[in-house]
């Protein structure tokens, strides 16, 4: 059969390790699923002077709680007495201090003073950051309390004035876990009625199931009443039976009576009492240690199975964040050049499938040669540069002091020339168009290469490199087009003006017949006219030609390019850095590091848990 012992000993070891690692009940990193809620605990719930600490030196045996006035329990502690063979020396150890053992018990009441003081400082301030108390005895019982700091109703001096709330709001933390067994302390010379541990019980708990009644101070009761009503449940009624306690008296703690002579002496009391003979066998701080105990096992031993899911289920998470998260960059040279070489090739083929049409982004591309080309080119301003007088006045400065005795051929070469030269725009314009589409989609793609993002160094270089390359491959791309441009206007294709219809002079006559008439008629509007019409179908016949040949020299020299070649910069820049600098290149993000070491511990103690679950039979 599974011990006590064993059970709860079980818990105890994994709420230990919860707490190293930031998860314990009342806040904590809540990143992560909480075991620690999940683990069955015993939450100590009182008003301040409800005779709490009493109780729980009453259980331990031992006076070892700070003492004083207004709050003095200002962290949680989780206090876990280990029964020891009869005869071993007591002593105590702190988590935070694995390595010494206190057997002076005053010594530890001032250590969890000055632990409190670490995280508090010397202030009234509370913390949810718990302090591990473990006590080893051979009188206690296996057992796990957490002692909470006490209700309050009013802030003295020095303390913030919501301290009342944050109290509260921290107790409440701790006790609204279904796990969660509530040790609801009253004193039993007030009003249970008023009582602020069984306000709270009851919000959190009105059946009553997970809560356990404590009445304090019965000898302090004025002569002639008793608590009865209380302790048989006719006043308040829990699933559980209530306990009596009787704690030792100011003057007791200031002779520093013993605390075992303080058990005896509460035995002695009710077993005499006229009011609680009856009642002797099932009061005390001895009878209550072992309910709790006995309860606090049956609870773990039924919650095991609900454990254990919760374990396995974040393991599976944990390791599949881990697998997301990557594992750690080796610190070999070799290997660390690998691994940017595997980097850039997962960047390079997401980019690639931006640009094939695998991912959205590279119809951007073809949507500047089929809407933005053409616009640009319609817009043009060819009916100012042809305009009558614009014709006129080019034709008259080609011709010089001699009139064209035939066609003004300079005229026509400088206006197609000045026609041509505005095709530079558009040009130039289309090849910065594709370069912004190539540069948002290797910024696309390096936020989408997942194994990318643990290295913002890395990403970075990527950036600064390729975007070297995009600016070599645009610069070769505006040469390319304007180079285009420059040869229309190098060589025009003769045999278009061979096919246009010859001039006809004035009345029907053929040129050259009466040289007086055709100067004049040469020289009037439908001649300047007929050559605007003629150098603008010339300029068109061209932009048709340029609006095909613009986008084939923009695709070689750019995207295909970038296909191909858009890190071979890089490479030949990481082919010369040395070890130190690709280290410093897979530096990751600090937030990511510490994930994934929170990751790997949070995941070490589940699988340690897992581990010690499966250690234990719980089958008789």
């Amino acid at each position: 059969m599974t011990t006590m012992e064993s059970l709860i000993g079980l818990v105890n070891r994994i709420q230990r390790a919860c707490t190293v690692l930031g998860d314990y009940g009342g806040g904590g990193d809540n990143t992560f699923s909480s075991l620690w809620e999940a683990l069955p605990s015993v939450a100590v719930v009182g008003g301040q002077s409800s005779g709490k600490s009493s109780v729980l030196e009453s259980i331990v045996g031992r006076d070892f709680l700070p003492r004083g006035s207004g709050i003095v329990t200002r962290r949680p502690l989780v206090l876990q007495l280990h029964k020891t063979e009869s005869g071993q020396q007591e002593y105590a150890e702190f988590l935070h201090l694995p390595k010494r053992r206190f057997t002076d018990f005053a010594m530890v009441r001032k250590e969890i003073q000055d632990e409190t003081d670490r995280i508090t400082g010397r202030t009234k301030q509370i913390s949810n950051v718990p302090i591990h108390l473990s006590i080893y005895s051979p009188n206690v019982v296996n057992l796990t309390l957490i002692d909470l700091p006490g209700l309050t109703k009013v802030a003295v001096e020095g303390q913030p004035e919501t301290i009342v709330e944050d109290i509260e709001n921290m107790v409440r933390s701790y006790v609204e876990k279904p796990n969660s067994i509530i040790l609801a302390i009253s004193p039993a010379n007030q009003d249970i009625a008023t009582s602020d541990a069984i306000k709270l019980a009851r919000e959190v708990d009105p059946s009553g199931e997970r809560t356990f009644g404590v009445l304090t101070k019965l000898d302090l009761m004025d002569k002639g009443t008793n608590a009865l009503d209380v302790l048989e449940g006719r006043s308040y009624r829990l699933q559980h039976p209530w306990v009596g306690i009787v704690n030792r008296s100011q003057a007791d703690i200031n002779k520093n009576v013993d605390m075992i002579v303080a058990r005896r002496k509460e035995r002695e009391y009710f077993a005499t009492s006229p009011d609680y003979g009856h009642l002797a066998s099932k009061m005390g701080s001895e009878y209550l240690a072992k309910l709790l105990s006995k309860h606090l096992e049956t609870v773990i031993r039924a919650r095991i199975p609900s454990i254990t899911s919760l374990i396995n289920k974040s393991i599976d998470e944990l390791e599949s964040e881990l697998d997301h998260l990557g594992r750690p960059i080796a610190v070999d040279a070799g290997a660390q050049l690998y691994t940017i070489l595997e980097l850039c090739r997962a960047f390079d083929r997401i980019f690639k499938e931006h640009l094939d049409g695998g991912r959205p982004g590279g119809d951007r591309i073809y949507g500047v040669f089929d809407n933005q080309l053409p616009a640009a080119l319609r817009k043009l301003p060819f009916d100012r540069h042809l305009s009558l007088q614009n014709v006129k006045k080019i034709v008259s400065e080609a011709d010089g002091y001699q009139p064209h005795l035939i066609a003004p051929e300079q005229g026509y070469r400088r206006l197609i020339e000045g026609s041509l030269n505005y095709f530079r725009g558009p040009a130039e314009a289309s090849v910065d168009a594709v370069h912004f589409v190539l540069k948002e989609l290797v910024r696309k793609s390096i936020g989408e290469t997942q194994e990318l993002k643990r290295f913002p160094t890395l990403q970075a270089e990527i950036a600064a490199a390729t975007g070297e390359s995009l600016e070599k491959f645009r610069e070769d791309s505006k040469k390319t087009v304007i180079r285009l441009v420059e040869m229309e206007a190098s060589y025009l294709t003769v045999e278009f003006f061979r096919k246009l219809p010859q001039e006809v002079e004035k009345g029907g006559n053929p040129a050259g017949g009466n040289t007086a008439a055709s100067n004049v008629d040469r020289y009037s509007e439908g001649h300047f006219r007929r050559i605007a019409s003629n150098v603008s179908s010339y300029v068109n016949m061209v932009s048709d030609t340029l609006r095909n040949t613009i986008p084939k020299a923009v695709v070689h020299c750019q995207v295909r390019e970038a296909k191909q070649s858009l890190l071979n910069y890089f490479y030949t820049q990481i082919g010369r850095k040395e070890g130190k600098q690709l280290s410093h290149m897979l530096d990751e993000d600090p937030a990511l590091m510490e994930r994934r070491q929170q990751c790997a511990k949070r995941l070490e103690l589940y699988k340690s848990a897992r581990d010690e679950i499966d250690s234990v039979s719980w089958v008789r």
